[in-house]
C-alpha cells in the first residue's frame, strides 16, 4: 500500500506527533509512505499547498493508495475535491482528521484561505472523518460541520481534543489499524498515565 500523510498548520513534522509515528510504523511494515513537509507551515498558502498536493498525488502508485489528512490539510483535501483536482480512482480511501471550522479560521489571516469551501460536492473516494468530541478548533462539532453535510461516516472520540500533541496524540495505535484495515475502529489512544 501507499500512504500520503498530510500535516496541518504550524506543524513542522515533530517526531513525537502521531503522524510521524504512523509514517515510521507503516514504513517499517514495508509500505510506501509519502510524508512531505508542506511549505511555510506557519503562514501557508492554499495555492502552494494545492500544488504540493497535486504533485504528491501524481507520484502515488500501488494497489491501494490511502490519504490521511490532519487539521488544515483536511480542508486542503476538501478544497482540492471542490475544485475538481481529485477524481474517482485518484486514491482508494481517505481519512480526514480534526478539520477546523470556519469560525476558527476566518479571523486568522495566516489560514483564512483554508476556510472550508462550500460542501456542495460529493466526495469521489471512500472517506471517513475522525475528530475529538471536544475539538477546540471545531466548536460547532465535526459531525454537524463536515460529516453530515458530506454524508460520510464520522467517529467522535471522547476527550481527544484536536488529536494533536497537546491532546496526547504521539502514538495512536487505532489509526495504524485503520490504515491496514479500513473496517478497524478508530478509538482514543491508550493513556500512559496523567499528562503533566
Amino acid at each position: 500500500m501507499t500512504f500520503l500523510i498530510l500535516h496541518g498548520w504550524q506543524n513542522h513534522r515533530p517526531k513525537d506527533h502521531w503522524q510521524h509515528w504512523l509514517a515510521d510504523r507503516l514504513t517499517a511494515l514495508g509500505h510506501h509512505v509519502v510524508y512531505p513537509q508542506l511549505p511555510d507551515p506557519d503562514d501557508p498558502s492554499l495555492e502552494v499547498w494545492l500544488g504540493e498536493l497535486d504533485r504528491c498525488l501524481g507520484g502515488l502508485a500501488g494497489p491501494e493508495r490511502v490519504v490521511i489528512a490532519h487539521s488544515a490539510s483536511a480542508l486542503l483535501w476538501l478544497h482540492a475535491v471542490g475544485r475538481g483536482m481529485v477524481k474517482a480512482g485518484t486514491v482508494d480511501r481517505v481519512l480526514l482528521v480534526g478539520p477546523p471550522s470556519a469560525s476558527i479560521l476566518a479571523p486568522l489571516p495566516e489560514v483564512v484561505e483554508f476556510t472550508p469551501p462550500a460542501l456542495d460536492f460529493t466526495l469521489p473516494n471512500p472517506t471517513r472523518l475522525v475528530s475529538g468530541d471536544d475539538d477546540q478548533y471545531c466548536p460547532e462539532g465535526a459531525r454537524e460541520t463536515y460529516g453530515d453535510p458530506l454524508g460520510i461516516p464520522t467517529d467522535l472520540l471522547p476527550g481527544a481534543g484536536h488529536l494533536d500533541l497537546d491532546a496526547g496524540y504521539g502514538s495512536w495505535p487505532s489509526v495504524l489499524e485503520w490504515c491496514l484495515d479500513p473496517a478497524a475502529e478508530l478509538t482514543v489512544r491508550p493513556t500512559d498515565g496523567p499528562r503533566p
